[in-house]
């Protein structure tokens, strides 16, 4: 899996490209902390080029939502897939992580 990081001015973009396993699940920890110890309060992860997840997964975007509130920012995701959008409803973390249909949309209203 790959990650992209862009600034976006009010918020910081990190696309994910790939699958967000186990494998690929140290690799967003350690991204979001490098955007929050650069001073990054607003995250977007964008899961567009992301066509599955699993459970180590979602305990990483669990994980760097944590480390991005306790910094005083927030995390977001953003133009969420199928497969990806069942995991999280199955494990009713839609509620906590709710996608947005774009990453521009995630802190539009904010």
């Amino acid at each position: 899996m790959e990650f992209t990081v862009q600034d976006k001015g009010h918020y910081t973009e990190v696309a994910a490209n790939g699958r967000l396993n186990m494998v690929a699940a140290p690799s967003l920890r350690k991204v979001v902390d490098e955007v929050v110890s650069g001073g990054g309060k607003r995250i977007v992860v964008n899961l567009a080029d992301t066509s599955f997840m699993d459970s180590s997964g979602l305990g990483a975007l669990i994980g760097c939502l944590k480390l991005a509130r306790q910094s005083g920012g927030d995390l977001r995701i953003a133009a969420v897939q199928p497969q990806v959008t069942m995991v999280l409803e199955l494990t009713s973390m839609h509620r906590v992580l709710t996608p947005h249909a774009s990453a521009d949309d995630a802190f539009r209203n904010d």
